[in-house]
């Protein structure tokens, strides 16, 4: 069934090719979209809610690079409906050992199906033929109608289509570089004209489609049998002729070779709705592609420019900038700024700022404020005279001066490092975009311009109509205070959209104040001890080595661990271990499969491998802590608050996540953050089972609710009710196995989830999890509710108003709708514990200085935070600390917190 597409020709598409010629470009999607699945590492291409989008962006992008290259007037792209076709139906075992397709792959053609849809490029898939054969149908007509055709397809017996105006277009490495096909191409490449090639395909077999060839005939003899009887006609014809044992096997094998013949011939009258007329090419819809690009993550420029470059109808418009803004800009030289602040007095200003980072801190370069309505100003922090200083610092401390910025915690913790104090901030743009659309990966502000001002980072245009900023030091200058007041036009724009969100209060009370917090935690960092620090980082190196050592002893030779190719013919071709995943690379070595080959072998060399791993990334993970050290001896991370959907905080540079909680190793590297000089203790202090008490208070169950205030044990006293037998008969497995349900619930856990983590078949997961519901109604009622209540408004909500927009659960991809399924389970969970933890820092940092205690908060790493205690402060601190994070909100299962102090971060654990 085809889409028919727009007649309208495109106004700036060429008639490409011989003469007046219209150009065809046909492309068979099933075979590009594999292609381009294998040509791309899967696991580098991914959205947020998990849908794998390798082959969909190496799809496109061929797609593009074609247009572009090409210039076709007309377009289409056909595709394979199932296997079920009359090839099938005449020879069952057609294609019937190609494998089933990988779960990545899954759901990728559908959503190029979606793209082209916006693109308006007509789509074909007719039940009981191949694509080929649509193409082969639109081919012929087209050549028929005087057009040129051009084919790109990944399949060699469309070569037999070849003629002075119809090109094949080969995929010979990835989807990136295409071969062209001419009569005299494929002459020289198999010594056949294109008329021959399915004679050829037919004598020689093809194992890609499971057709059997001849016993002892290859392609040289193919080729040389129908060179000398000129076609396979001919040759069955006079088939006595052909000597020796080949000539026997194809006289044995004459009716197989007579069907791969009619198999490999490509159908051309396959009656469809358009034709080649129908299909030029139409202009985009720019709406439903910019939702489409936003919604699979595909957010490179460089990516975005090209496909819409090909845009039939608004090329040209798409290559010069969208409009830009005007501004009254000037540049103040000293004692200029003082004035223009006094003149600005009482007005809302934008303010952007250019700083140089170094390692631990960073100093302001320049500066650019602007106003409603086009003034705006620059200035070099170095060059202002007393007056401007003094003013300057005055208006940025002045918290009735309301102030919009752009990633306002950057800008409060360079100023710091000036002495200015940045209070009134009204309006964080990147925050505010991260709560109006949380899932998206990129908070850049050109990008945000763009989206939802609809203009670049650019002037308005001058007399000439060119976009320009200037040229050299002058268009640095004009491009910051374009930037200022771009912050200050988003502002506005997201005023309205958080409204519509309901999400100011959450910015305003809680998003904004944390961006502050987060400022000074940055700032003061944490002290490393290096010295600790480095007999870790050789510890772990020694025992990388030994791992290695150990490893070549258990094979009887020396290979390299790092390399996945080695490591396979190691453990499958020379050992013979039992096969893991088939991926495109081989049969998988990650460590789930490591894991899995520990329990199936006696050999060592999987539990040596998983023990080189995971030392190797202990060894990375210190290397990494030593190398951000700043001169002050503190290791200052970055604290990021628009990265996890869910509203948790995370750290780069360096990830202190990456730290492990529980294990030896992770607490021995914690030793080596310490407490600084002048400080008595590090105090730690987090929330206890956080996401289940959340969840209990979610749900209303009264059974697990009254579990969290008997006072007990929490696992077991569920245990004992899951399992029906006294809590002194529980024992350690029954524990576990409930402590894994419980969280695996709170983080959408499915039943066959549950049983990789436990060990255990999905029936044997679903049971329990089945008797778990029987036990406590109330969680099931709510985990089926909330999904429920998000499919039907598109989001899901924390007690505190976050949003998680989640339009897939409405998809009919069955993969991308239970993904998004499974994140409605864990978002509001997730996301009300990490509103928690936010207002709990809060409340802690308020009560410090309220209290006007020296102590300082340091991190916040999962639910736990750490702080800095001053000597004499710790008692106080203590109680501080527990009466505020249990404060922090009202649930029905009482917040509880656990808190610990000592000289180390591993020795303040409690």
């Amino acid at each position: 069934m085809a889409e028919k597409a727009s007649k309208k020709t495109a106004p700036n598409a060429p008639a490409a090719g011989k003469g007046d010629r219209p150009r065809l470009l046909l492309l068979d999607g099933h075979s590009l979209a594999y292609r381009a699945f294998y040509a791309l590492p899967a696991e580098n291409f991914s959205t947020t809610t998990g849908q794998t989008t390798n082959a969909i962006y190496g799809f496109t992008s061929m797609l593009a690079n074609t247009l572009r290259d090409e210039q076709p007037t007309h377009l289409a792209v056909a595709f394979d409906v199932s296997r079920r076709t009359w090839r099938s139906e005449e020879f069952t075992e057609y294609k019937a050992n190609r494998s089933k397709s990988p779960d990545e792959f899954k759901g990728q053609v559908d959503l190029i199906g979606q793209l082209l849809d916006a693109m308006r490029v007509t789509r074909f898939a007719v039940e009981g033929f191949e694509a080929d054969d649509v193409i082969a149908t639109l081919a012929t007509q087209a050549e028929a109608d005087g057009f040129e055709v051009l084919i790109v397809t990944g399949d060699r017996d469309a070569f037999q289509l070849v003629s002075d105006h119809v090109t094949v277009l080969y995929p010979t490495k990835g989807v990136s570089e295409l071969t062209r096909f001419t009569p005299g191409k494929v002459e020289e490449k198999y010594g056949l004209t294109p008329q021959q090639y399915p004679d050829f395909a037919a004598l020689r077999g093809d194992p890609s489609d499971n057709l059997p060839g001849i016993p002892g005939v290859g392609e040289k003899t193919a080729t040389k049998w129908i060179n000398q009887f000129g076609s396979f006609a001919e040759l069955v014809e006079r088939v006595d002729e052909v000597k020796g044992k080949a000539g026997q096997n194809l006289r044995d094998h004459l009716e197989s070779v007579r069907r791969n013949r009619r198999l490999t011939e490509l159908v051309r009258d396959v009656g469809l709705e358009v034709g080649p007329g129908d299909l030029a090419r139409a202009p985009y819809d720019r709406e439903a592609m910019a939702v489409l690009l936003d919604s699979l993550e595909f957010r490179h420029q460089n990516f975005r420019d090209r496909l819409m470059a090909a845009d039939p109808a608004g090329a040209a418009e798409e290559a010069a900038p969208v409009a830009g803004v005007e501004v009254d800009g000037e540049v103040l030289a000293a004692g200029g700024l003082a004035p223009w602040l006094a003149e600005h007095a009482g007005l809302q200003l934008g303010l952007a700022a250019v700083d140089t980072w170094a390692l631990g801190s960073g100093s302001v370069a320049e500066v650019a404020l602007a106003a409603a309505g086009g003034p705006a100003c620059w200035f070099d922090p170095a060059e202002l005279d007393e007056a401007d200083e003094q003013a300057f610092a005055a208006w940025s401390a002045d918290a009735a001066r309301p102030k919009v910025l752009h990633d306002a915690k950057r800008v409060m913790r360079v100023f710091a490092e000036h002495g200015w104090e940045v209070e009134g901030v009204t309006m964080d743009t990147a925050l505010a975009a991260y709560l109006v659309k949380p899932g998206r990966r990129s908070f850049a502000l050109d990008a945000l311009s763009v989206e939802y001002l609809g203009r670049e980072l650019a002037p308005a245009p001058d007399g000439d109509g060119q976009l320009a900023f200037g040229t050299d030091e002058q268009g640095e200058k004009d491009a910051l205070m374009v930037q200022a007041r771009t912050i200050l036009d988003l502002g506005e724009e997201f005023t309205g959209r958080l409204a519509e969100a309901g999400a100011v209060d959450l910015l305003r009370d809680v998003e904004l104040p944390t961006s502050a917090m987060l400022a000074r935690m940055e700032r003061a960092g944490i002290a490393a001890d290096r010295e600790w620090l480095s007999s870790m980082e050789q510890q772990f190196a020694g025992a990388v080595q030994q791992a290695v050592k150990e490893a070549h002893a258990a094979v009887g030779h020396e290979f390299n661990l790092g390399s996945p190719k080695q490591l396979q013919e190691v453990l499958f071709g020379e050992l013979g271990l039992p096969k893991t995943k088939k991926t495109k690379t081989g049969w998988t070595t990650d460590a789930d499969a490591l894991a899995w080959l520990a329990t199936q072998t006696e050999h060592d060399l999987p539990v040596i491998m998983l023990r080189h791993r995971e030392q190797a990334r202990l060894r990375s993970t210190v290397e990494g802590l030593i190398k951000t050290i700043a001169a002050d001896g503190r290791i200052h991370t970055t604290f990021n608050q628009t990265v996890a959907a869910t509203g948790r905080l995370s750290s780069t540079d360096p990830n202190l996540q990456n730290i492990p909680v529980r294990t030896d190793e992770g607490r021995a590297i914690r030793r080596g953050f310490v407490v600084g000089e002048g400080f008595e203790s590090l105090l730690t202090a987090d929330y206890s089972q956080i996401e289940l008490r959340v969840m209990a208070h979610l749900s209303e169950d009264e059974g697990l609710i009254e579990a969290f205030t008997s006072g007990e044990d929490l696992h077991t006293t569920v245990a004992s009710q899951v399992f029906d037998v006294a809590k002194t008969a529980v024992d350690p497995e029954m524990r576990r196995k409930i402590k894994a349900m419980s969280y695996g619930l709170a983080y959408g856990l499915s039943a066959f989830g549950l049983s990789q983590q436990l060990g255990i078949t999905p029936e044997e997961a679903r049971r329990l999890m089945d008797t778990y519901f029987e036990r406590f109604g109330g969680v099931r009622d709510y985990l089926h509710r909330v999904v429920e209540e998000a499919r039907a408004v598109g989001y899901t909500q924390t007690i505190l108003g976050r949003r998680r927009y989640l339009p897939d659960l409405t998809s009919d991809n069955r993969q991308r709708r239970e993904m998004a399924e499974r994140m409605a389970l864990n978002a509001p969970i997730q996301g009300t514990a990490a509103d928690i933890v936010k207002i709990a820092m809060l409340r802690v940092a308020e009560a410090l200085e309220e209290q006007k205690l020296s102590t300082r908060m340091l991190l916040q790493v999962h639910d736990e935070i750490v702080l800095e205690v001053a000597p004499g402060e710790r008692e106080q601190v203590e109680e501080l600390v527990r009466r505020e994070m249990t404060g922090a909100v009202e649930l029905r299962a009482p917040l509880d917190v656990s808190v610990g102090s000592g000289r180390d971060w591993e020795s303040a654990a409690h």
